[in-house]
């Protein structure tokens, strides 16, 4: 009998972690990532093509964000995460079946249609299934492992793009990453889902974003979770678009650039793997992880060579565990039934920010080298660090059952604390 009864509530929360895990990694071992560039290249497409490819994907990812997000709160959330990966898989056969600008465009709107239907559904289902579980303080742990699994994905898929190209081509990599999606949106339909019936009125998307919205702006604890996201997420994540450069710039042999990547990758895995710690931490350690991790970004980049690497690994990582607290900060806020759509919300703003630094980047490299570039844009990260622990730290009446006792619900974890909450 103790057996029984200490094992059978462990076996949901484990088939929900093992879904995430598999899901995560198959979304991201997709083996045209590495070269899709090239595919477009060898079709004849000039940079200028391209570069307009890249727009599209980016303006229909923003487009849809928070619609998507409204959507995965009014209808099931594990639907969507089901038909995410098959409109990737689409946009992908046709690039490789159909390659032409037209195909390449049409694959990178449904690449983007499939992108907006996960981005906060998965969130908002994870969240609410551990809270029924009684594990929602697991929430961050949870997450950094799921994004941790991703990056592995990511690197395994550096690592394989290149064999299967040779052997097979642009044929065999697009059929490879066409059949990795298929299985990501099997994988989905193990996920559990338990949703709360909606409200008279909330069966519709636009009743799904006008409750989370009216959330944000009543509430302003939600309001600043939902800035410290981009805030947190976009500066770095447009900055590991140019690792290469930077890796490049510190006089190593291009053969070896790949090598000091996957230092990088090593590094934001691990700061994966370390974020459910990092949840203990409150609004000053937030702040000080932070301030640490901009430190090494700048000193490690400004050094231009190739030790100086591994302090953009432990950056990378620094920034990567800080991601996954700022999002589990925002999903502690949220009380109300817009969970998805407030999560979209936040990534909307992630996506606006890192186009922003994408221009700011291309500004500061006319006239500085990559390594200043990135010691430059350490800088907004220090201004962050500063906001958190200058704003006022008083205790917001009314903030959920977790702020109440200190400890969110499930497995008495300290509850993570809003921007401007009290440290506990």
């Amino acid at each position: 009998m103790p057996l029984t009864s200490t094992r059978a509530p462990r076996d949901p929360v484990r088939r929900l972690t093992s879904t995430l895990y598999g899901y995560a990694f198959l979304e991201e071992c997709v083996l045209l990532y590495p070269v899709y560039a090239l595919l477009f290249s060898d079709t004849g497409l000039s940079v200028g093509e391209i570069s307009s490819l890249f727009a599209l994907w980016s303006i229909t990812n923003i487009v849809l964000e928070i619609p998507s997000g409204a959507w995965a709160d009014a209808v099931s959330r594990r639907l969507l995460l089901c038909l995410g990966p098959l409109f990737t898989a689409a946009g992908f056969t046709l690039w490789v079946l159909l390659p032409s600008y037209g195909s390449f465009a049409a694959g990178f709107v449904l690449w983007g249609i499939g992108g907006a239907l996960v981005s906060g559904a998965m969130e908002a289902l994870v969240h609410d299934e551990l809270e029924r579980l009684g594990a929602v303080g697991r929430y961050a742990r949870v997450m950094g492992r799921a994004r941790a699994a991703g990056l592995i994905a990511v690197m395994a898929s550096m690592l394989l793009a290149g064999p299967v190209l040779t052997w097979g081509g642009h044929l065999a990599v697009g059929a490879a990453s066409v059949l990795v999606c298929l299985l990501a949106a099997a994988t989905a339909t193990r996920f559990p889902e338990h949703r709360t019936p909606a409200p008279a009125g909330h069966d519709h998307w636009t009743a799904a974003l006008r409750s989370g919205l009216a959330e944000a702006r009543a509430d302003r604890s939600v309001r600043g979770a939902l800035l410290l996201v981009p805030a947190v997420t976009a500066v770095w994540g447009a900055l590991d678009e140019y690792t290469p450069l930077l890796v490049r710039d510190t006089g190593v042999a291009d053969g070896t650039v790949p090598l000091l990547l996957l230092v990088i990758w090593a590094g934001a895995t691990a700061g994966s793997l370390l974020a459910g710690e990092g949840e203990r931490l409150g609004t000053t350690g937030l702040a000080v992880l932070l301030a640490v991790a901009a430190l090494a970004l700048a000193v490690g980049s400004a050094t231009g060579t190739p030790s100086g690497v591994l302090l953009v690994a432990v950056a990378f990582g620094g920034f990567q565990a800080a991601t996954v607290l700022a999002d589990a900060r925002l999903q502690h806020r949220i009380g109300g039934a817009g969970r998805a759509t407030l999560t979209s919300v936040a990534g909307l703003g992630t996506e606006l920010a890192t186009v922003a630094v994408f221009g700011g980047y291309a500004l500061l490299a006319a006239r500085a080298p990559h390594g200043t570039v990135f010691a430059v844009l350490a800088v907004p990260y220090l201004v962050t660090a500063l906001c958190l622990v200058a704003r006022p730290r008083r205790a917001r009446p009314g903030l959920r059952e977790e702020a109440s006792n200190g400890t969110a619900a499930g497995d008495g974890t300290p509850a993570a604390t809003a921007p401007g909450d009290a440290d506990r």
